[in-house]
């Protein structure tokens, strides 16, 4: 299996699983896609896929309704997307998304986090070249396999195809989005959800004392309301 197959795999068994903000997230992704493409999903790709991560976290569809209707509202403000980028203690490079309203207070927040754990955040691309910036669709795996699909969709730039318990995912780079999404939906394959992460091209391991250090820091930018996700270079501890 390849990069993005052991990156799943290890961020399953940590907390990025847990779906406490999961509806601040997708809140905030659908302003963002209603305020770029408005608020019919049918012409809206990128609500269409907010939609379906909605559902996939089993957000009630009153939610999904009153959201959309409240980012076509003209008072309502919109949110901007900006990455930071830093150091951990012991050189674990941080790549941290956020989706704010407040820059200033953004920025402010985000810089006492590294600040107070010891880290240090660095200038814009300082880091984000250590990580491979991907797109994944997790689609049911019913009647379909595996490489079978990566060899019909290696043409719309899939580069990893694998099974797992939820079901199937495609892994492409970033911009390989809406190719396969469109592919995917002239196929009537059903997308399960969508999204993109920053694998790191190469993690550096650190002892159980040194990982301490460094997921303080890691949970404090994630508890963060502006923070969307946050990705690092520490090799995933298995012990």
């Amino acid at each position: 299996m390849g990069r993005a197959f052991e990156f799943r795999k290890a961020r399953k068994m940590k907390r990025w699983s847990a779906m406490s903000k999961a509806f601040t997230r997708i809140g905030k992704d659908i302003v963002m896609a209603v305020k770029e493409g408005g608020p019919d999903p049918d012409s809206n790709s990128r609500l269409r896929a907010v939609i379906q991560n909605a559902k996939a976290v089993n957000m009630p569809k009153d939610n999904v309704e009153r959201a959309i209707k409240k980012a076509s509202e003209k008072g309502q403000g919109d949110y901007k997307e900006v990455v930071f980028e830093g150091y951990a203690p012991h050189g674990i490079a941080i790549l941290v998304e956020t989706a704010t309203d407040n820059n200033t207070r953004t920025v402010a927040n985000v810089r006492s986090y590294f600040n107070k754990c010891d880290g240090s955040l660095g200038t814009s691309g300082s880091v984000v070249f250590m990580f491979d910036h991907t797109c994944n669709f997790r689609i049911h795996a019913e009647g379909l396999d595996p490489e079978e699909l990566e060899l019909e969709f290696i043409d719309f730039g899939a580069e990893e195809v694998f099974a797992d318990d939820d079901g199937i995912l495609i892994y492409a780079p970033f911009e390989s989005f809406g190719a396969i999404q469109a592919e995917l939906e002239r196929k009537d394959i059903e997308i399960l959800s969508s999204g993109f992460e920053r694998i790191p091209q190469v993690t550096k391991p650190v002892t159980a004392e040194q990982a301490e250090d460094i997921e303080k820091l890691l949970e404090k930018l994630e508890e963060d309301d502006d923070v969307q996700h946050v990705y690092h270079t520490m090799e995933e501890r298995t012990e």
